[in-house]
Order: structure tokens, then C-alpha cells, then sequence
């Protein structure tokens, strides 16, 4: 059998866009951990720290004069494959596996009323891997995507109501898969890579109609790729350039925060993904002509709904509580084993701790119920057929400290 390029470039592709362990789609909403307790709802509205620079620029009004934040997220997704295909083999074992992603943040005052502020961290990111033999061996074996994001941002506060915010996301993607080339055992292994730039914006408006209620809108605009890489069989190149366009959605957010009285405040956020831009899938190679015919994928735009509440204990501990629920953007008919998407419902808790005035310390765990997704794939002669049986579990901290 020959070494199947269109499914691999295309793979290629996807990766960037597709994330199995968090959000729904392809989305690392871990951008912080003061908000994962929360299950990350209302932090378009917020402004809680620095990380605001990535849900709305705009809350960095509502920050102290100099401010760094600097969190981690341990990222255990499970995804064990039960079914099977014409070409036999095993359910591949756990897909999953621990990872670890990184933020920071630091924003200044400029001025009395504007702020300048900067964040780094993963906005996109994949990471599975089935065993070599297992029965779907042909169409997927590892999948691993890395993302890094630079977003130099700036706030304004206009008046004592309304901020206004916009930020420049400046992107870097690296992306390596890999799948047995033919069915037999022993068969070669064929692995892509590929890397580009790109780059976007963010922008964000909080409104404080009163003292208890802010109101956050957030945008978050497509970033375009040309993935650019290399084909390797058994280790020899065998295609060199290889491309594909990819284009990361755009997503929009409306959340609410509202401070009950002294003890409790209560989030909310609703959160829209563009999914549908992706329908489908050019691969051409470096005479810009297209190698196999657009491979359709028809996603469809995604919601995200959260709900969240704060207890202040004392004047140095907050406890947290979010529930959240994500739409998958696959549906049953385009679903691969490389992105077994499917619906997600987040259960999340945390708790802030003042370690001193000026030093304030984040813990958050999330455990996400994910539906079981059906696949029947059937490609390249090979049709694999079953069920996944998937979870997630998140544990994060977070250091803020204002000087």
C-alpha cells in the first residue's frame, strides 16, 4: 500500500486546529488558574489578574500599577479506543497522556489611565499517541502539536464605566504525526512535520454600569498558517515542501460578574467559535498544485456556556466553583482518530490564598466528563469502527505578585 500523503497533510493541518483533551474543538482555555475553579466563566468580565491580557485586554484597568503572573497546568486526558477494523490489531491503550502548559503575564499603568501589558502562552495544542499495532494504526499513531502565543496588549480606560482594550497575537506552531504507511505488520512509518507564523488580534470592552456588575465583550480574530514541512518514510524524505492552509477560528465572549454582597460573587460567561470556517481542506505542493482532491470536514460553530461562583472565607481566602459545558465541533459522520472530539461537561474548584499584601497564590482542579464519541472511518481501504471512552483531568497553580 502506498504511504497515504493526503491523509498525513491533512492531519498536518488539523492537529493545529484540533484538541482532543480540552475544549470542545481545539481550544487550551487554560490560560490561567485563577479561573479554572471557576471553570473558567466569566472572565471575559473578571479582571481578576494579569491573564486578563488574553480574555480581554480591557480588565487591565482594573489592575494595581505593576503586576506579573506566572501560572501552570498538569493536563491528564484519558482516551482509550474500543471497536475495531478490517486489518486487526489491538484498541491502541490509553491515547492520552500527562502534559504540561505554561502562562505568564505582566502588565504596568503607563498612565493614570492607560495600561500596557504582555502575555505568553498555548493557545492550541495536541498530544496523542496509540500503540503501533493497534487497529487504526493506518490512520493515526502519534499526534502532537506545540503552540507558543506573544500578546503585547494595551487598555484604556475611557471613563469610569467603560475600558477599552486590544492586543496583537503573534503566533508559532509546530506540528509532527505519524501512521503506519500499509496494513501488513512491519509496515513503513510515515511522518510529517511541518512549522509556520502567524499572527491575529484580540480586543475587549468592560463595562461597570454599578459598583457590583461588571460586563466584559471579547473578540478573538482567525490566525491564518501555511504549514510548511517535510514527509518522512521509515526516516527518508520522501516529499519536500509539503503544505496546507490552515485557519485558526475566531471567537467571541459575553460574561458577566456580580458581586452579590461581601462574601459571594457569581460569574457567567457565554463563548461562540467560528468553527464553520473549516469546512474543508487544500493540499498542494510547491507548484501550488493541488496534490489530491479538498478533503471535506465540515465543522460547525461551537458554544461554550459556563457558570461560576466566589466565597470570600476571610480577607486571604476565596473559594472557587464553575460548571461549564463545551459543544464538540465534529459530528459523527467527520470524525477521525486523530480528533475524536466530542461534547464536554466541566466540573471545576479552586481557591485563592493572600500570602502576603502583595503575593497571592492560585490552586484549580477540573475534572471533564467527556460523551463517548462514535467513529466509523472508513479510509484507504481500512475501516475502523468502535467507540472512545474519554476524560480529562486538570490541576493548575498560580503565582501573582503585584510590586
Amino acid at each position: 500500500m502506498p504511504f497515504r500523503f493526503n491523509h498525513l497533510a491533512a492531519s498536518l493541518a488539523l492537529a493545529g486546529l484540533a484538541n482532543f483533551a480540552h475544549g470542545a474543538g481545539f481550544a487550551l482555555i487554560e490560560q490561567n488558574a485563577s479561573g479554572l475553579g471557576n471553570a473558567y466563566a466569566g472572565q471575559a468580565a473578571a479582571a481578576t489578574d494579569a491573564s486578563t491580557i488574553f480574555f480581554n485586554p480591557a480588565g487591565m484597568t482594573y489592575l494595581p500599577d505593576r503586576q506579573v503572573v506566572m501560572a501552570g497546568h498538569l493536563i491528564l486526558p484519558q482516551a482509550r479506543f474500543s471497536g475495531s477494523s478490517n486489518i486487526g490489531g489491538g484498541n491502541g491503550g490509553d491515547a492520552g497522556g500527562l502534559a504540561f502548559v505554561p502562562n505568564a503575564y505582566f502588565a504596568f499603568r503607563l498612565t493614570p489611565d492607560v495600561h500596557l501589558g504582555v502575555g505568553m502562552n498555548a493557545p492550541f495544542g495536541l498530544a496523542t499517541e496509540y500503540d503501533p499495532t493497534w487497529a487504526g494504526r493506518t490512520q493515526a499513531i502519534k499526534s502532537e502539536v506545540k503552540t507558543i502565543n506573544l500578546n503585547p496588549s494595551i487598555a484604556w480606560k475611557a471613563s469610569e464605566a467603560l475600558s477599552l482594550g486590544a492586543g496583537l497575537s503573534l503566533q508559532y506552531a509546530e506540528a509532527t504525526l505519524s501512521n503506519a504507511t500499509g496494513a501488513g505488520a512491519g509496515a513503513p512509518v510515515g511522518v510529517v512535520k511541518g512549522e509556520d507564523y502567524g499572527w491575529g488580534f484580540n480586543l475587549g470592552v468592560l463595562w461597570q454600569p454599578n459598583a457590583a456588575t461588571r460586563v466584559g465583550l471579547a473578540y478573538r480574530s482567525e490566525v491564518d498558517y501555511v504549514l510548511e514541512g517535510d514527509l518522512k518514510v521509515n526516516g527518508v524524505v520522501t516529499q519536500n515542501p509539503v503544505f496546507a492552509n490552515a485557519t485558526m477560528p475566531d471567537s467571541a465572549a459575553l460574561s458577566v460578574f456580580h458581586r452579590l454582597n461581601e462574601r459571594w460573587d457569581i460569574l457567567a460567561d457565554v463563548t461562540w467559535t467560528g468553527w464553520s470556517d473549516f469546512y474543508e481542506l487544500r493540499i498542494y505542493n510547491g507548484g501550488n498544485v493541488t496534490v489530491v482532491p479538498p478533503t471535506l470536514h465540515n465543522w460547525r460553530d461551537t458554544w461554550r456556556y459556563s457558570v461560576g461562583a466566589n466565597y470570600r472565607h476571610n480577607d486571604r481566602l476565596m473559594l472557587r466553583g464553575g460548571l461549564a459545558f463545551d459543544q464538540r465541533a465534529a459530528s459523527d459522520a467527520y470524525r477521525t482518530a486523530r480528533i475524536p472530539d466530542e461534547d464536554r461537561t466541566w466540573l471545576a474548584f479552586g481557591a485563592q490564598y493572600r500570602l502576603t499584601p502583595r503575593m497571592v497564590m492560585d490552586v484549580g482542579y477540573a475534572h471533564l466528563f467527556v460523551s463517548d464519541a462514535r467513529i466509523n472511518k472508513a479510509e484507504s481501504g481500512v475501516t475502523l469502527d468502535g467507540t472512545y471512552d474519554a476524560s480529562v483531568d486538570i490541576l493548575s497553580a498560580q503565582l501573582t505578585l503585584n510590586f
